[in-house]
């Protein structure tokens, strides 16, 4: 007699510490003749890690895994493409016993990534629906002011409160030296390592911190109350008192492991008590140890406050988990998030604002398409990284079923792929929203009204929730939708699900318009061979001219250093030459650099692919997305594959364009062309190749010609382009010139300028060589610079 289960069940993996997490329990406790896992993973983005554990047990028992060993279990075969994998268990009798004498008791777990990078991240549509999911990476993190606030109480006696000693020695020494902290034990007495204070970190301070630690000793009962009104007044006045950086990450860790036994003892007095010492001014993440904690107290208090919540059982390792849980939040990479889709494109939108963005963490929106005739979805998702602004922006394809489509793909027959799993995923999202909101609320008709929403929608998309109830048939092999069904709602874990829902709806009124934005660029630049022009408005004409630099050159097109306190340097890359040409190579500009000192030092170094923005803090750019990153002196707008402006304090702007092929000719190189479109901040005394020339002015001397001056310009008359004899005055040096053409902005316009040949000879101040920089950052100072003469 052979008795066989079908079980389909859909599961929202939450991103922790860089990777997804998928478990399969594993527990028959006796050796199995045939035991098979098949996993099989799409993911459009593309799978980019990949790692198949041993095998985990809670308690540590029967799962073979010795220590340090990081291989899979015996059996695992891991094949995959970009976009999919499969991953099979298939142990015989022999490989199981080898795991566990007596049969595997374990969980099987994959851990994986998809391709991320600094971008609005992944949105999927499909009829109808979308889900959006943000996670972006190589950005450095916020400085954190952060309290421990540590249960001290008599309960803690033995393992648990040596585990968190431990514990807390590691995250001491994982603090960053941008970081303040301060550390609060509580039992029936509270008792502040450091009055009215946060330290910032230093060796001394972690030494004396860690001394603190080392001397808590388990006594009395558990203030929890008064604890967090400790921590919260001590927080606030940190804020109010000192000059912390306006986009630091503020937060408060509390560990119990009991109930509220001294002071108030109320849960609903304790959690009014906390909000209104927070006043949303930070946030607040618990946890609780064991089976005596008020884990319900401790969830709705991290939801309230912006937090997350854990809670672990009393046998398990609890200086682990503790510092599992500071890993997920000790690194902080963005605040006040907010995504924005229009307003006449969507509706009943989750959570769209978000107080802290973690690394390794995930934040995921899902919303209903009502614009039917839109063929795209304009994103925007605004924040804070330290001391920069950043603004992701993209349009998403609204037409391409094919790519969300997970019908007919291998190893997904027998699912549900047949159902919108973008709409399923909004729906659950927004119940868990629904229940989230129904946990915080006190008022009984609205709780009453988010339980009729949650179950309302629950039954129509078949969730199991704490107000339905799922029915087993006892013949045949399928099971009854969710039953409507009134329980006294368990609301267990509810916290701990939605640690990637955190936030809530952006405040009204503040909906960004879509940027239209429109690039001023002037005709002077240095762009392709290299070609140079420089316009000069008040004469109404423009002199262009070559330099045929040598591979590898750093040519300094702007030096200010002295002054404005920019310098702009240009890397050049060689190519060959095209057929019956009179070069011997072509060079094209490969990186732009650009430096600023002043009012404090920052640099960008430009590529045809990415950028780097280092103001004290690196943070990496694609120029395939569009972004706009801002600080107080400092603008980096990139139109995607276009081109990038910066703008430094409002009075100088470049624009840098980008060339990319997508089939390159033999004598083509992907490469950056360089414009300036406001020089107003640069001084006088400004230098390089272009910057000499943007405070003066260069005659025409014209005496030989029938035309006057106000004729020459850009609607040169015909007889001025055969003469051979017209010369430009620049700085009292005479320039033989002739008549040229060029095409700038991508070949879009067409300059009728004066060409100097020669590399610019006499027009230039020296030689050209003169004007090539040591090394990308050089700023001209350290050697003797070519000065106006």
């Amino acid at each position: 007699m052979q008795a066989k289960f079908l079980l389909h069940y859909e599961e929202l993996l939450q991103r922790r510490l860089g990777k997804y997490e998928y478990t399969v329990s594993i527990r028959p406790q006796q050796l199995v003749g045939r035991l098979r896992v098949e996993v099989n993973i799409l993911e459009n983005s593309g799978i980019v890690s990949l790692e198949v554990p041993p095998l985990r047990n809670s308690k540590h028992k029967g799962n073979g895994k010795v220590e340090g060993d990081v291989s899979p279990p015996p059996s695992t075969v891991v094949g995959h493409t970009k976009t999919l994998a499969k991953v099979t268990f298939n142990p015989s009798v022999v490989e199981q016993t080898r795991i566990a004498r007596n049969g595997i008791l374990g969980d099987f777990i994959i851990r994986y990534d998809v391709n991320r990078e600094l971008s609005v991240g992944d949105v999927q549509i499909l009829n109808g629906y979308f889900v959006h999911y943000f996670a972006p990476t190589d950005l450095p993190p916020l400085p954190k002011n952060v309290v421990f606030v540590l249960d001290s109480s008599a309960s803690m006696v033995g393992t648990k409160l040596k585990q968190t000693k431990e514990a807390l020695f590691t995250i001491l020494q994982d603090l960053r030296p941008e970081d303040h902290f301060n550390i609060i034990g509580f039992s029936n007495r509270i008792k502040v390592w450091q009055q009215d204070r946060l330290v910032p970190v230093t060796p001394n301070n972690i030494r004396d911190a860690k001394k603190y630690i080392h001397n808590m000793s388990p006594t009395g009962g558990t203030n929890i109350n008064g604890a967090l009104q400790t921590g919260a007044k001590l927080l606030n006045d940190y804020i109010a008192q000192n000059d912390i950086d306006a986009r630091s990450v503020s937060l408060i860790i509390f560990l119990t492991d009991g109930r509220p036994t001294v002071g108030e003892t109320q849960s609903s007095k304790i959690l009014s008590n906390t909000k209104d010492a927070i006043r949303d001014k930070f946030c607040l993440f618990t946890i609780g140890i064991g089976n005596d904690v008020d884990h319900k107290l401790l969830e709705r208090m991290a939801l309230e406050n912006c937090g997350m919540t854990r809670h672990f059982q009393e046998d398990e390792d609890a200086g682990s988990h503790l510092k599992g849980f500071y890993d997920e939040i000790g690194t902080p990479l963005l605040s006040d998030i907010r995504v924005d889709y229009p307003d006449d494109n969507v509706e009943q939108v989750t959570q769209n604002f978000f107080p802290n963005y973690f690394n390794g963490s995930e934040i995921v929106i899902a919303g209903k398409l009502i614009n039917h005739t839109s063929d795209s979805l304009h994103v925007e998702v605004t924040a804070s990284n330290s001391k920069k602004y950043i603004l992701l922006k993209t349009d998403v394809a609204i037409d391409l079923p094919s790519r969300n489509d997970i019908r007919g793909v291998p190893g997904l027959e027998d699912g549900k792929g047949d159902k919108n799993y973008i709409e399923r995923a909004w729906s659950y999202l927004t119940i868990k929203e629904l229940l989230n909101s129904w946990l915080k609320s006190d008022d009984n008709q609205e709780k009453d009204d988010l339980m009729e929403k949650a179950k309302s929608m629950a039954l129509t998309y078949n969730f199991v929730t704490p107000f339905t109830v799922l029915k087993m048939r006892e013949a045949g092999l399928h099971s009854e939708p969710p039953q409507e069904e009134f329980i006294s709602p368990s609301t267990d874990g509810i916290g701990e699900k939605l640690q990637s829902l955190q936030g809530h709806k952006a405040p009204p009124g503040i909906h960004r318009q879509q940027d239209k934005q429109r690039i001023k660029i002037s005709k002077t630049s240095a762009d392709g061979d290299p070609h140079f022009v420089i316009d000069f408005p008040s004469s109404k004409f423009s002199v262009c001219f070559n330099i045929d630099g040598e591979p590898g050159d750093i040519l300094r097109l702007v030096s200010d250093h002295k002054e404005s306190g920019v310098t702009v340097n240009g890397q050049l890359i060689g190519a060959p030459a095209p057929p019956n040409g009179h070069k011997k190579h072509r060079t094209y500009f490969s990186t732009i650099t650009i430096l600023s000192n002043k009012p404090e030092r920052s640099y960008l170094e430009i590529t045809p692919k990415r950028i780097i923005l280092d103001d004290g803090e690196r943070l990496l750019l694609s120029c395939d997305r569009s972004a706009v990153v801002r600080s107080s002196s400092l603008e980096v707008s990139i139109s995607a594959n276009s081109n990038i402006t910066v703008t430094i304090r409002d009075t100088i702007s470049f624009v840098i364009l980008i060339h990319r092929y997508k089939k390159p000719a033999p004598y083509q190189r992907n490469h950056l062309g360089f414009y300036i479109s406001n020089s107003k901040g640069l001084s006088s005394d400004s230098h390089g190749l272009l910057g000499q020339f943007l405070n003066h002015e260069v005659k025409l001397l014209q005496e030989s010609l029938n035309t006057s001056h106000q004729q020459v310009g850009q609607n040169q008359t015909e007889a001025l382009k055969p003469n051979p004899t017209n010369t430009l005055k620049v700085k009292g040096r005479l320039v033989p010139v002739v008549w040229k053409q060029r095409r700038i902005y991508n070949g879009q316009q067409e300059v009728d300028c004066w060409f100097a040949k020669n590399n610019a000879d006499k027009l230039i101040d020296g030689s050209y060589k003169d004007y090539l920089a040591s090394h990308p950052f050089d700023t001209g100072t350290s050697s003797g610079t070519i000065n106006s003469l």
